[in-house]
């Protein structure tokens, strides 16, 4: 019998162990372009880096203080707590004009360089305590509603229907609680009984909402005095139009965004808002400050740093500015380094300098630590009662939450056409 190998003739043999080889190879060229192209980045640079999101259940304990609040003034602590270190600088500049009132104070609050949402916030002057005082829950709140704006108002809503659900949340002779349905979204709308005159409610979350999954921030909760309510309020505060023009927004639960008031009086003077375009809110880094983004993809859409990134060198030299002279404010990013018994005042000298954008206070009485944003270091005031609205936060980050659940021109936009809800802020939509 012949062998295998005998029976082609040697050209054949040839010819098909060539096949062979070159077969070999394309298909070695074609798996090394298939690895090549999975390991470029897409063209125009390296590849975004996703948001960091918040699971449901975090973004509940994280609206859970002021998920109750009115729907302008709610609007208007979501959007000022994207500016955290002018809020610093607003309770600093509160403290040192506790003389002014009503429309004195919101006349000179106006000529102060801070976001609409800061300025109207000096309407309330328990609301910003809370802010200051717990100023990490705030930057947390504030990097969540930028990222999650959408999964942050939606967390309110469930957060007020747990509070409806066990009584806590109702019509009285303050506020209207409403169940309505915005473009085929059925939501929890409250709305001041009176448009002229906001409330401030006061609550603890554990008794309106129950046991949390995650922690609530842990910021001081007023005690409930007997025969009380599950919810209490403390004095009106006027925001007619004659002193304020409303909050800066309200809630625009059909686009589950913030709206901005129009007729709000440093929207007025801070931008042109005409008529008959979109008049959603848009962040405006240029109030941010130093203060870091919570991750990357954010940061690079607002043009900032990410935590743990060293500033850029456009923020390095805002952050260097010095000016003198009594009066004087300092520029975009100076900080108030002196303190209590310090009388220093503002870095950039004189006195009566007033921090600007971007200030902070790295001094305490008595050169206490406190919270930090990003790299500033910013004063803890001690706990107070006033109004239920004091106290402390060790902080309120995302991580800190995580590792504890084992356990259980202004940002504004331009763009008008909102329309006032009789002065209680922009038209929900």
């Amino acid at each position: 019998m012949q062998s295998r190998a005998s029976r082609f003739p040697p050209s054949q043999s040839i010819l098909r162990g060539g096949l062979a080889v070159f077969c070999s190879l394309l298909l070695l060229q074609y798996q090394f372009v298939a690895v090549a192209q999975q390991a470029a980045p897409p063209a125009g640079g390296a590849a975004a880096p996703a948001a960091q999101k918040l699971p449901p259940e975090q973004l509940d304990s994280l609206v859970a203080p002021i998920a109750l609040y009115p729907d302008p003034l709610l609007a208007q602590t979501l959007v000022a707590s994207t500016y955290p270190l002018e809020i610093i600088q607003l309770q600093q500049w509160m403290a040192k004009n506790k003389g002014l009132k009503d429309k004195a104070l919101a006349d000179a609050v106006a000529k102060q360089p801070w976001d609409p949402s800061i300025q109207s916030m000096a309407a309330f002057p328990d609301v910003v305590k809370r802010l200051a005082d717990d100023v990490q829950w705030t930057t947390d709140l504030g990097n969540a509603f930028l990222a999650q704006q959408s999964d942050v108002m939606d967390a309110v809503q469930r957060m007020r229907k747990k509070a409806a659900d066990n009584g806590a949340l109702k019509s009285d002779d303050k506020q209207k609680v409403q169940t309505e349905v915005i473009e085929q979204k059925t939501v929890i709308v409250v709305e001041p009984a009176n448009p002229e005159v906001i409330y401030v409610p006061s609550y603890s979350p554990t008794v309106v909402y129950g046991a949390p999954v995650y922690p609530y921030p842990p910021i001081y909760y007023p005690p409930y005095p007997p025969g009380a309510g599950l919810v209490t309020f403390g004095f009106g505060m006027m925001m007619g139009a004659a002193i304020w023009g409303g909050s800066c927004c309200n809630a625009g639960w059909g686009g589950n965004n913030v709206n901005i008031n129009v007729n709000n009086n440093f929207n007025k003077i801070n931008h042109n808002t005409g008529g008959g375009r979109n008049n959603s809110w848009q962040h405006n880094p240029q109030h941010r400050g130093a203060a870091p983004y919570s991750d990357k993809a954010t940061a690079n859409k607002f043009g900032g740093q990410a935590r743990g990134e060293a500033p850029r060198s456009s923020q390095q030299a805002a952050g260097g500015g010095r000016t003198g002279g009594a009066g004087g404010k300092p520029s975009a990013g100076t900080m108030d380094r002196g303190g209590a018994g310090g009388a220093g005042g503002a870095r950039a000298g004189g006195a009566g300098a007033a921090p600007s954008a971007g200030a902070t206070n790295r001094g305490a009485a008595g050169g206490g630590g406190g919270d930090r944003i990003g790299s500033q270091n910013v004063p803890k005031a001690s706990p107070s009662k006033a109004g239920g609205m004091g106290g402390g936060s060790s902080g309120y980050s995302g991580s800190s939450a995580r590792s504890s659940s084992s356990r259980g021109a202004s940002s504004m936009s331009s763009h008008g056409g909102g329309g006032s809800r009789g002065g209680g802020g922009g038209r929900r939509r």
